[in-house]
């Protein structure tokens, strides 16, 4: 399909899609149609957030789940306003750093903090939902219950963590049928998944958090060796906050507060817009085709994630993004970058595989959703919660065990959080909806996403298929052992001479395959001239995106 941008050429893999009355873009078909069925039953965009989200984590378990957490920004049209719903776990009250001499664990049961998703479901349901809870549900309960069939990407994800998953037997019986890693078309069944689900639809936050699926998972880890317990479950709740905001390019661009990292997007954007965008790419290139547009982001970046190792606890929202967004703190900054050369990475310290999934919704009353959700690795801690079908989160695994670092394991603190959901505004109505699955790469994917779209005219299907990179920086990784190399990965898309051109400004440059690189983007888009909404779904995973 030829691009409508008239300064960019860009063929893509799939269609823009297109609808005036509401749009679902999600991490699997099924999961966006779960969706899009409640908008078309006369669902507002909050119901059909919570019936894609729960279908979402049925069908893709290797990404998300009831056993796992999540953000969700909301705008609501007829209040003119956005919140922001974190639902997010807690370290257990028991887990301190003395209890991992050794380190963090990979996975595990000890590696479970309190998963969050269903209280998030639930406090956005009792606030704006519409429809009957277990309605919202049906979706999740009936292919959890019937099975669904395992997309290329769910095999893909089985077999690298089949050994781990084969440890669990409850794990092992369901995502690895007959012992061995499933092949496609393989009927993924989670009969006890089902019935929690059911009892979730029938009783909302008290099924899950006081009832027997709560009894039921917390004398699991204490017969397993888990820190969760009843009271870790008995007490969690979503936070209702205030987003936090920048301009860019005459856009009000919005974000989950810390402990989110969506203040880091934030800060990126404050500084790029510093620049002129545009003039580094002559000629109608492509973004990533020019040397000087990918190096300074990549600078831009490496900036933003040292301040995020500098700043003080996360625990002080505001404060926090006060001092990262602060003009003279961004001035500073982009003060030190050499449009020539690279800037040198310290610390030393692998790379982590995401197990992540972002969705956005909208309605034709003008209410949008962008919400992301997370196990934290792929399949989370690799075990299933016995009968309950919960597969559980390995969220331990982005704690600091340095007593001196921000983000240093606490009893009962959020950990700092690589999920963020970015909305952007335009004249105080949404206008972008976007976000990406990725761990570390969300804040440089959501980045080029969204200077693609905004500064280059480019629609969302071209933005999210265009070639992209991802920098890895020592000593920056969110997740233990906050190790990696020190080198830009980029797809083979991005062209030859460019690569050479950021090795001889100081990059060392790895390239992977076409649609190799790392994230699942899905995008929104309101045209004002025609109130359609135009849609883009990544390739690189399941996505998929539906209008109407």
């Amino acid at each position: 399909m030829q691009g409508m941008n008239p300064r960019v050429t860009l063929r893509t893999w799939r269609p823009l899609v297109m609808g005036r009355r509401g749009a679902v873009v999600a991490n699997h078909p099924l999961a966006a149609e779960a969706g899009l069925a409640i908008l078309r039953k006369g669902g507002n965009a909050v119901d059909a957030y919570i019936a894609t989200s729960s279908a979402i984590g049925v069908l893709e378990p290797h990404m998300s789940g009831i056993g796992g957490e999540g953000f969700a920004l909301v705008y609501i049209a007829d209040e003119g306003k956005a919140e922001v719903v974190n639902a997010s776990g807690r370290a257990p009250r028991r887990a301190t750093r003395d209890q991992f001499p050794h380190g963090l664990p990979a996975y595990g049961p000890s590696t479970v903090i309190t998963p969050a998703l269903v209280a998030g479901w639930c406090a956005l349901h009792a606030r704006r939902g519409s429809l009957p809870l277990g309605e919202l549900l049906e979706s999740a309960v009936t292919y959890a219950r019937d099975g669904f069939a395992a997309t290329q990407t769910f095999v893909r994800y089985a077999g690298e963590q089949a050994d781990a998953l084969a440890a669990n037997p409850e794990a092992a019986e369901v995502f690895l049928p007959g012992g061995s890693p499933p092949v496609v078309g393989s009927v993924i069944r989670q009969a006890g998944l089902a019935r929690t689900l059911e009892a979730i639809g029938a009783g909302g936050w008290d099924a899950f958090y006081t009832g027997d699926s709560a009894r039921a998972l917390a004398a699991w880890m204490r017969e397993h060796g888990g820190l969760l317990d009843e009271t870790d479950l008995r007490e969690c709740r979503a936070e209702w906050q205030e987003p936090i905001s920048v301009p860019y390019r005459g856009l009000e661009v919005l974000e989950a507060p810390p402990n989110s990292t969506g203040v880091t997007f934030l800060q990126e954007l404050k500084l790029a817009e510093k620049f002129d965008l545009r003039s580094l790419c002559p000629g109608g290139r492509l973004p990533c085709d020019s040397p000087d547009l990918v190096h300074l982001l990549v600078e831009i970046k490496k900036l933003c994630f040292l301040d995020r190792e500098r700043v003080a606890d996360v625990g002080d929202p505001a404060a926090l993004s006060a001092q990262l967004l602060a003009d003279t703190r961004v001035a500073e900054l982009a003060g030190q970058i050499d449009l020539r050369r690279a800037l040198a990475c310290a610390v030393p310290a692998d790379m982590a595989p995401s197990d992540t999934t972002y969705l956005a919704v909208v309605d034709a009353a003008g209410n949008a959703v962008s919400g992301i959700q997370s196990l934290s690795d792929a399949f989370g801690a690799d075990v299933v919660a016995g009968d309950t079908g919960i597969l559980l989160n390995n969220r331990m695994r982005l704690w600091h065990l340095s007593e001196s670092h921000p983000n240093t394991l606490k009893p009962g603190r959020r950990v700092r959080h690589t999920l963020n959901p970015p909305m952007a505004l335009r004249d105080g109505r949404p206008y972008l909806v976007f976000g990406t699955p990725g761990f570390d790469a969300q804040l440089q994917v959501n980045l080029q996403t969204l200077t693609g779209i905004v500064d280059f005219d480019l629609d969302p299907q071209q933005a999210v298929e265009m070639p992209r990179w991802q920098h890895l920086q020592p000593g920056t990784l969110a997740t233990w052992p906050h190790a990696c190399p020190d080198e830009i990965v980029v797809e083979a898309g991005i062209p030859e001479e460019t690569r050479r051109e950021l090795q001889r400004r100081g990059h060392t440059v790895r390239v992977v395959g076409p649609l190799e690189g790392p994230g699942a983007v899905s995008a929104l888009r309101f045209d004002p001239g025609s109130g359609f909404w135009h849609a883009g779904a990544d390739p690189r995973r399941d996505n998929y995106a539906l209008a109407w």
